[in-house]
């Protein structure tokens, strides 16, 4: 069973204020699970749990505890899935695990499912937009990264991924043939002696089925592509780590009626 780590934090200049309610959203939820796809059974409290405890006004303290943290979580457990928190949690959480990587003699992967590239240029503190670029700015090899999602990128963020050759499958190409792209993005993860890290941004769903965010950019998944998508995910065997971002639990309309 899966690690399960509540990162609470959150660095969008106070646009994603809410993010941090998610982790105890997303469990309490899950309680309305009974069972998986294959009536597998879930008990919410045989979980293994874990959170890391975060003061969000002092944000370079909190990036130091997620790294610290996380690093240990990747030495001691085969796998793990951090419930953020905005998307500038994974700043940490990638340099942890490329750390790790280097570490354990290891090539580290990195796939992003998003709505946007997240490229702008870096603050001291990386914020949710630009923690992507503040990672390959860190040694994080961008030609180990795949974007998939995509739909709204800035001028900046697009001569970023040119200039550094990201591999991008956008939106269009993703839903062409979701079946065949499956398999491309096994083939790019499944490598020898490699660590595959996953990072979802909750946005890469269409707002229909996931109007909980503070980005709703229309054009989107399903649910039961993106259902299809991360049962496909979850049979890579180098996988090491997802995390879950940018869920708000404030902005969840659902739970307001």
């Amino acid at each position: 069973m899966a690690f399960i780590v509540k990162v609470p934090g959150i660095n969008g200049l106070g646009k994603t204020n809410g993010c941090e309610k998610a982790g105890n959203a997303i469990l309490e939820s899950l309680k309305e699970i009974h069972s998986n796809e294959q009536g597998i059974p879930i008990d919410v409290s045989l979980l293994d749990l874990e959170e890391i405890h975060l003061d969000n006004e002092n944000i370079k303290l909190s990036n130091n505890l997620i790294y610290k943290n996380s690093l240990e979580f990747f030495e001691t457990k085969s796998k793990v899935i951090f419930l953020g928190g905005d998307h500038s949690i994974t700043y940490s959480l990638g340099k942890a695990f490329f750390e790790y990587c280097k570490i354990s003699e290891k090539k580290p992967y990195l796939i992003v499912f998003d709505a946007h590239p997240d490229l702008m240029p870096v603050m001291k503190e990386p914020t949710h937009e630009e923690w992507l670029r503040g990672l390959i700015e860190q040694g994080f090899p961008s030609e180990n990264i795949l974007i998939v999602g995509v739909r709204n990128s800035d001028v900046e963020e697009i001569n970023f991924l040119k200039k550094n050759n990201i591999r991008v499958i956008d939106i269009n190409r993703l839903l062409l043939n979701i079946e065949d792209i499956c398999d491309t993005i096994m083939e790019f993860a499944n490598k020898k002696n490699s660590e595959l890290y996953v990072s979802v941004d909750i946005d890469f769903l269409d707002p229909s089925v996931a109007p909980a965010t503070g980005y709703r950019e229309p054009g989107g998944l399903t649910s039961r592509q993106f259902l299809y998508l991360i049962q496909r995910i979850n049979k890579i065997k180098n996988l090491k780590a997802i995390d879950i971002v940018e869920i708000n639990p404030d902005k969840d309309e659902y739970l307001k009626m």
